[in-house]
C-alpha cells in the first residue's frame, strides 16, 4: 500500500497514511483516462451552432432569369449555395457531443488518474482543511505554507464546505471541490491536490 505524509493547515507534518492500493496503487491505463477528458470536455460543448439551408435564407423565391435565350447559365434561386448570399450546403447544425463511457471504465479512469498524482507526488494529504469566513487571503496563506501559491491547486474536502469554495474561487488556476464532484479532468489539471483525511476515506469508500 502507498503511504504519503500527512499535514495539518500550517503545513507541518503530523503523521502518515495508507492509501487502498485498489484505488491510489493501480496500473495507470493512459488510454482511459484519455477517453474520460474527452468525455467530460465534450459534455461541456453548448453545440448551439447552426448555419442557414437554401429554405432558411431570406428571399429567392423567384427565378433570377428566364431558363433559355440569356446567355446565362441556369439559375433558380438567388439564394443557391453556389452564389455569395446563398445558403450553406451540410452546414452545422445544433446538436449534443455528450457520449457515455461503461461506469467500470470511468471508475478505472478516476482510479488511474488519482494513482499518477501519487506516483508525480503531487497528491498532499492534511488533517482538515476549513477557514472560519470566506477569505481569498486565507487560502493564499493555506496554500502558500504547501509551498503551491504559484501552482493550480485542487482542494478537496469530504463534503461541500462553503467557506473554502468561496474563498478559493476568485484566485486563477485554484478550484475547491467536494469528493462527490471528484473528476478526472480536474486532477489532471491542477499540480498539486490537496485533499482532506475525510475525503480519502470517502474516495476509498466508493471506489475501492
Amino acid at each position: 500500500m502507498p503511504k504519503v505524509a500527512v499535514y495539518d493547515m500550517t503545513g507541518a507534518q503530523t503523521g502518515e497514511i495508507e492509501l487502498n492500493d485498489s484505488v491510489f496503487g493501480v496500473e495507470v491505463n493512459e488510454a482511459v483516462v484519455h477517453q474520460a477528458v474527452v468525455m467530460q470536455l465534450a459534455s461541456q460543448r453548448q453545440g448551439t451552432h447552426a448555419t442557414k439551408t437554401r429554405a432558411m435564407v431570406r428571399g429567392g423565391g423567384r427565378k433570377p432569369w428566364k431558363q433559355k435565350g440569356t446567355g446565362r447559365a441556369r439559375a433558380g434561386s438567388i439564394r443557391s449555395p453556389l452564389w455569395v448570399g446563398g445558403g450553406t450546403v451540410f452546414g452545422p447544425t445544433p446538436r449534443s457531443y455528450k457520449f457515455s463511457m461503461p461506469r467500470k471504465a470511468r471508475r478505472l479512469a478516476l482510479k488511474s488518474a488519482l494513482t499518477a498524482k501519487v506516483n508525480d507526488g503531487g497528491l498532499l494529504v492534511v488533517e482538515d482543511i476549513s477557514f472560519a469566513q470566506p477569505k481569498t487571503k486565507d487560502v493564499v496563506k493555506f496554500l502558500g505554507n504547501f509551498e503551491a501559491q504559484d501552482a493550480k491547486a485542487l482542494i478537496i474536502t469530504a463534503e461541500n464546505n462553503e467557506n473554502v469554495e468561496k474563498s478559493s474561487r476568485n484566485i486563477p488556476g485554484v478550484k475547491a471541490i467536494s469528493s462527490l464532484g471528484l473528476n478526472v479532468y480536474d486532477l489532471l489539471y491542477h499540480d498539486k491536490v490537496l485533499v482532506t483525511k475525510d475525503a480519502v476515506a470517502k474516495i476509498e469508500e466508493v471506489l475501492a
